[in-house]
């Protein structure tokens, strides 16, 4: 690269830093669209970081996230539900990492605790720092209540934790291929788990509308054997 090329990605990548879009950049520095758009692009891929090795912004989990689980050693996280407290079993995690220029990187997991492990995830979607709290209200809103602050453990033990139990029943997380884009949000992890895992510690399947449940059945007495597991299909809604 010449001389001139290194001035051009320079002066790109200030103001791409600026907020502008690549239209507006190959205006203000003379190139062609198709050229500037190829230099972001190369800028973007260069700054691309392990999310691990970004700060966590919030962590947020579900309320009730406790129900039915047996978690050891850590009084540090946020209080348990009371032991009567209805559950389906399905707890909602949520980790927004720093993403430079005033922006978060967000992942959420939907995880079925008593079963199935991960049954839905989403991102990561990088976007403004203050959409964060609607994104947090909308992810959450489906639970009734608010989310509760959690550390980044919690979060590790809830997702990684129950992926392992899963897999010991014979069960992938959901969309495996999407799972591997966000686990990298939660960092490196070895357990032991601190929690188990299992309603009272007995794998607990509660069909939804879009589980296969004859699958997952004949596979819990596969893993587990008849009688040593509980399932719920076709609960009201």
């Amino acid at each position: 690269m010449g001389e001139g090329a290194g001035e051009d990605l320079e002066r790109i990548r200030e103001l791409r830093q600026r907020g502008l879009t690549p239209k507006q950049i190959a205006r203000t520095v003379g190139l062609p669209p198709a050229r500037v758009t190829h230099l972001v692009r190369k800028i973007a891929a260069a700054e691309t970081v392990d999310p691990t090795t970004r700060p966590v912004v919030e962590c947020w989990v579900s309320p009730g996230w406790s129900a039915g689980l047996t978690v050891s050693g850590h009084p540090e996280w946020p209080a348990e539900p009371a032991e009567d407290a209805p559950s389906s079993g399905l707890v909602g995690v949520l980790v927004a990492r720093e993403a430079g220029r005033d922006r978060v990187s967000v992942c959420a997991w939907l995880v079925d605790v008593y079963c199935l492990g991960v049954k839905n995830d989403l991102g990561p979607d990088v976007t403004y720092r203050s959409s964060l709290p609607r994104i947090v209200y909308d992810f959450f809103a489906v639970f009734g209540e608010r989310p509760v602050a959690a550390p980044l453990e919690l979060a590790q033990h809830l997702v990684l934790g129950a992926v392992e139990y899963a897999r010991g029943l014979g069960f992938e997380p959901a969309a495996e291929a999407d799972f591997a884009d966000t686990r990298g949000h939660l960092g490196s992890w070895e357990g032991p788990g601190a929690i188990r895992f299992g309603r009272h510690g007995k794998p607990f399947f509660i069909a939804g509308p879009h589980d296969d449940a004859a699958r997952v059945v004949r596979q819990l007495e596969r893993s587990v054997g008849v009688g040593n597991f509980d399932y719920v299909i076709g609960m009201p809604g």
